[in-house]
């Protein structure tokens, strides 16, 4: 991976940022989701950025992640969207970490561990109302939550539910998931109940259920400039991770010639072929061998024959004047041209999630700080950042 890197424009984030917080309803928290190291960009930046814009509730998907963040951040919110293990609840609380209850009887280990350990553990209730994954379900939430009420070492202090079909045309199956939700929280607050914090939306819910914000909007992808396609829109966002490479061969070569394994292209006139160092170990797809595109010298060339471990063959076409170490980018922008990760998505067969936290490359944040940088510098920072990340 020394040839392989990412680089992210955190000033691009911080717009992406303002645009929503100022676009979201009177008193609604932006929950920003920076699971799965934030969609591959890179969890600590993203979160220093975010912290920095005014964000002050976060999102992940494991307990270890949480701790990762507020070892970075102390006093920082954050929410665990998985299911907390019993061992894991002392040093919750302790942290100020809330864990999603996934049902009543992983409510009653979470009080039980809680109740042992002498402590108070802040909770939210996940109801299931047609997402069909963790969550109680809604004709029997409110009875739970009563139980769970009543549990010694729990506090509940928020209640949510997920959106399945937000991100389509189509809202009515949304409609009826938030009626199922209100239900709920109606019928809790008529048994005594009271949540301080209800989220229902993620970024397809921002975009298409404006009226549906409450106190907390969960955003992941639209925040990293994906977001959906076809819905009406609250707010536009680019994307700010790029990733590059560089050529490590140059070769001229004759109609005829052979690429790759099993030779799945042939070269059907004089051209230039130029091998670039990176491969599916660096999480570029083998799906994209004689599909995708990459950026040299300003426009799209094509990569041909099939994706190796570690390396890309791309057809640059005849008298290139390309040279060792000349940079490739493999998802972003150059000269007048771009390619995004949901572009990648449409040709590996994918979405752009997938895309994005596929990515295994060191980071080297240089976007935003002042301008571009020298070969040798950017080589130095992508080492030390590198470095810094396996201590």
């Amino acid at each position: 991976m020394e040839n392989t890197w990412i680089e992210l424009d955190l000033a691009v984030l911080g717009d992406n940022i303002g645009r929503m917080r100022a676009a979201l309803c009177a008193g609604t928290e932006l929950i920003f989701v920076v699971k799965s190291e934030a969609y591959g960009h890179g969890m600590i930046p993203v979160t220093r950025c975010a912290i920095g814009n005014g964000v002050k509730w976060f999102a992940v998907a494991h307990t270890e992640e949480a701790i990762r963040l507020t070892d970075n951040f102390p006093g920082v919110n954050v929410l665990v969207l998985g299911v907390m293990q019993r061992d894991a609840v002392a040093e919750a609380a302790a942290r100020g970490i809330t864990p999603l209850v996934a049902d009543e009887e992983h409510g009653l280990e979470l009080a039980s561990a809680a109740a042992a350990a002498g402590v108070v553990l802040k909770c939210h209730v996940k109801t299931d109302t047609g997402m069909g994954r963790l969550g109680i379900h809604w004709e029997r939430a409110a009875a739970t939550v009563v139980s769970l009420a009543a549990a010694r070492g729990l506090a509940l202090t928020g209640i949510c539910t997920h959106l399945a079909a937000s991100d389509e045309p189509e809202t009515d199956y949304s409609l009826l998931q938030i009626q199922r939700f209100r239900a709920v929280v109606e019928e809790c607050k008529r048994r005594g109940i009271a949540f301080g914090m209800r989220h229902v939306s993620n970024s397809g819910g921002f975009h298409s259920l404006p009226a549906c914000d409450y106190e907390g909007v969960r955003c992941g992808i639209e925040l990293y400039g994906y977001g959906p396609h076809g819905a009406a829109r609250r707010i536009a966002t680019r994307p700010f991770l790029q990733w590059k490479s560089v050529i490590a061969q140059v070769k001229d070569v004759e109609a005829g010639f052979k690429v790759g394994y099993g030779s799945t292209y042939v070269a059907g006139h004089e051209t230039t072929i130029a091998t670039i160092d990176a491969g599916y170990s660096d999480g570029y797809s083998r799906h994209l061998g004689n599909k995708a595109q990459v950026l040299f010298g300003g426009r799209r060339v094509p990569v041909v024959g099939r994706v190796s471990m570690n390396l890309v063959t791309v057809d640059l076409g005849p008298g290139a004047g390309a040279r060792r170490g000349d940079e490739v980018v493999l998802l972003g922008a150059q000269g007048n041209d771009e390619i995004w990760a949901d572009e990648v998505a449409r040709w590996c067969g994918t979405i752009p999630y997938e895309v994005l936290t596929s990515i295994r490359a060191p980071a080297c944040y240089v976007l935003g700080e002042g301008g571009s940088r020298s070969r040798a510098e950017l080589y130095r920072r992508r080492r030390a950042n590198a470095a810094a990340a396996a201590t």
